[in-house]
């Protein structure tokens, strides 16, 4: 057994579904869509986005760890459709909702708040990093969160603080927000740092 088996990553839904274990979904930002999964970002000066790295640190023994490259110019809402569907995929097959956790950063974190307001009758557990900009603005004030909610954002990011979001969404069984204050703005969720990685997956586990 390879090491990614046996921290059970996958890029989609596995072929066996265990209906007592946990499943986590992750979508990154938008600019790993495409072909590349170690772009750069050369106009802000972030740097590499390295999604293998941050798939490898999020994958863990306990849970079901699925992170899909998406394709070049993803419709948001149309994955976000996706998403939900794979979910329900799971809950069709056994799997307790308080065992999902769906999460995003940036374009991967609106994706994820538009996938929890489509899952609404399910309250699955909802992850936001630095991707609360676009829930809240005026043409998306229609879309809230559900189930137990974790936002982590990074001091120094214009994408700040996911409280307008919960006070809006008021079906959440729980909040909780985390700020980190590395100085890298956005960049701060590009590569797997443990200031939230090591958070984010105490979160997850904690989850019942």
């Amino acid at each position: 057994m390879t090491l990614v088996e046996a921290r059970q990553l996958y890029a989609d839904l596995p072929d066996s579904i265990d209906k007592h274990a946990k499943y986590v979904f992750y979508s990154h930002g938008y600019i790993v869509e495409g072909t590349n999964p170690k772009p750069v970002d050369t106009r802000f000066g972030w740097g590499v986005y390295d999604f293998p790295a941050i798939k490898d640190a999020l994958s863990d023994p306990s849970y079901h760890l699925i992170a899909h490259h998406r394709s070049k110019n993803t419709d948001p809402f149309e994955y976000a459709y996706t998403l939900s569907g794979q979910v329900r995929t799971l809950v069709g097959q056994g799997v307790k909702p308080s065992n999902i956790t769906i999460m995003g950063f940036s374009r991967g974190a609106f994706i994820t708040g538009v996938a929890s307001d489509k899952l609404s009758d399910l309250g699955v557990n909802t992850i936001i990093l630095a991707g609360c900009g676009r829930l809240v603005w005026k043409k998306h004030t229609d879309v809230k969160v559900y189930g137990h909610v974790l936002s982590i954002y990074e001091k120094t990011d214009k994408s700040n603080s996911c409280s307008a979001l919960a006070e809006k969404s008021t079906s959440v069984k729980s909040f909780t927000e985390l700020e980190i204050n590395t100085g890298l703005s956005h960049g701060a969720f590009y590569r797997p740092r443990p200031e939230w990685v090591t958070p984010l997956k105490a979160w997850i586990k904690s989850q019942r």
